[in-house]
């Protein structure tokens, strides 16, 4: 397998060799100084790669001819964009219809007296809505992909995915598609809104409720699950900030917070009512009271701030980049928590900030991260404008890649980074490239075949002799240039017999194929 932290930034360090005097990594939040280091194409693939899912070469033309400040604005204040509303009428939220009360006596007394025929008609109720639960959500699954290709508003969809892995909820354990919907609506109306006000939300839905078991938690018996996640993997991070006790009275907090059926409940009777220690402060906490204290803590700056980093600028681990590097690293993340404070963890003016940073467009931070199987869908189609074929066919290479939509691992959500890479996905990755590029299904899986065709001609901008095409389309295709020997070798390819013979679309298809099956494209 591929040295990941050789091909990792590969482009940009041999960019910086070259130069008589390396540039310095910035190590706050300064703007980019566009006199020095122009916003040119690389620059603008790079931020629409980072702040959404990658573009087309006009699209790119356009961002880097209208400047930096534009294209920030134009990416971060995504409510300018036109968008298709996300409707409640798209799904069927009776699709889990609880049993009514008499049905439940009726199933528990035909239990007690082992009356399987009314036991069979009973469970058959529940059992056909599970089933219908599970094509509901493969449509989610679908609906969710399509909205990522299709949308004019890709940072919104992008913090959506974001927020997804952070606060991660599992279909499987939910048991209820209409609620994974709401919560991803949720993260959708949060996307770059009031880090707390989503918090403060996430504690009342009714998908993340059921998930960490917090409709069984009452008075006297408090069930620790929804405390424990909250402060640390959501707030402030494992082992930073809080001890058993802020947990365990946390806890007691959040008692009586339930739901019925789709909608927020607090039930006063199970809420424990007596005096709670939470960081070293005494009250009757809540749980809204419980996660403001968490939020009002330094380390939920410096924790969110670090999972932004990581997600948008470079996910390579700490050991393996330079002194330099990790100390620039540290010290931007530092800036950047210091940031959500001063702007009370508003998360637009934050990112704004962010991608119009010295420090997010150095060379080092180029090409750093490892694309996750959606951005590697989406961002394949959004790049080439490829048909996006069988939809259920993408969910199913997505969840074979280890990223099935509402399903992380677990509630800590997909690890990202070099967790993505193994030869296993490596090898669905490249089959699912090939089958957005022709239709043409792998053997080894039931996605369909589709006979749309796709043109790559409108990439290759008149293009004709190997070199300019191979030059063209790694322009095109990725963050950073390759290893000269790979790209040595696809220009032999193009210039072989075989290829000589070809029409013009089916060499411009091959060498975009060879292209993502290149290390490099993996990277972001």
């Amino acid at each position: 397998m591929e040295n990941w932290s050789a091909i990792k930034g590969y482009a940009a360090s041999l960019t910086m060799h070259a130069m008589a005097t390396p540039p310095p990594i910035a190590t706050d939040l300064r703007p980019l100084d566009t006199r020095v280091h122009p916003f040119d194409t690389a620059a603008a693939r790079h931020l629409l790669s980072r702040a959404g899912f990658g573009g087309t070469p006009t699209q790119i033309d356009v961002l880097a001819a209208q400047g930096i400040v534009r294209s920030v604005a134009l990416l971060v204040n995504f409510e300018s964009q036109p968008e298709k509303s996300v409707s409640p009428d798209d799904f069927d939220r009776d699709v889990m219809p609880p049993l009514t009360r008499e049905e439940r006596e009726q199933l528990n007394a035909a239990r007690r007296a082992r009356d399987e025929s009314a036991v069979e008609r009973l469970e058959r109720k529940e059992n056909q809505a599970k089933a219908n639960d599970r094509r509901q959500l493969i449509e989610l699954k679908k609906w969710w992909i399509a909205r990522m290709i299709e949308t004019a508003r890709p940072l919104e969809e992008k913090m959506t995915l974001f927020w997804h892995g952070h606060f991660a909820t599992g279909a499987r354990t939910i048991e209820d598609s209409w609620h994974m919907f709401q919560q991803n609506q949720l993260f959708r109306t949060y996307a770059t809104g009031n880090f707390g006000m989503l918090v403060l939300n996430v504690i009342r839905d009714p998908a993340m409720i059921k998930y960490l078991d917090n409709d069984k938690s009452r008075k006297g018996r408090p069930n620790e699950n929804l405390a424990r996640e909250l402060l640390e993997l959501f707030i402030l991070g494992e082992g930073s900030g809080y001890t058993e006790e802020d947990i365990k009275a946390g806890a007691r907090a959040l008692t009586g917070y339930t739901f019925e059926d789709d909608e927020f409940e607090f039930r006063d009777g199970n809420h424990d009512r007596g005096a709670k220690t939470i960081f070293g402060k005494q009250g009757n906490w809540t749980g809204d009271e419980f996660a403001r204290l968490a939020l009002a803590k330094a380390e939920c700056s410096e924790f969110i701030a670090a999972k932004l980093y990581r997600f948008f600028v470079n996910d390579t681990p700490a050991a393996d980049i330079s002194a330099e590097q990790r100390d620039a690293r540290d010290a931007f993340i530092t800036a950047l928590a210091t940031e959500l404070r001063a702007q009370q963890y508003e998360i637009k003016p934050v990112l704004t900030k962010l991608f119009s940073s010295a420090h997010f467009y150095h060379l080092s931070n180029r090409a750093a991260t490892i694309k996750s199987p959606a951005q590697l869908i989406v961002q394949t189609v959004r790049q080439y404008g490829t048909p996006p074929r069988q939809l259920s066919a993408l969910a199913g290479a997505c969840d074979l890649m280890g990223q099935d939509l509402f399903q992380p691992p677990n509630v800590k959500g997909w690890d990202g980074g070099r967790t993505w890479i193994n030869t296993s996905t490596l090898f669905v990755r490249q089959n699912v490239a090939i089958y957005l590029l022709t239709g043409k299904r792998p053997d080894v899986y039931d996605w369909e075949n589709d006979e749309t065709r796709f043109d790559p001609a409108p990439l290759l901008a008149g293009a004709t002799t190997p070199d300019a095409i191979v030059d063209r389309l790694i322009s095109v295709s990725l963050s950073a240039p390759p290893h000269p020997e790979r790209r040595a070798a696809l220009v032999s390819f193009l210039e072989s017999q075989a290829q000589a013979r070809a029409t013009e679309h089916s060499r411009a298809v091959a060498a975009i194929a060879l292209i993502t099956a290149l290390p490099e494209y993996q990277l972001a």
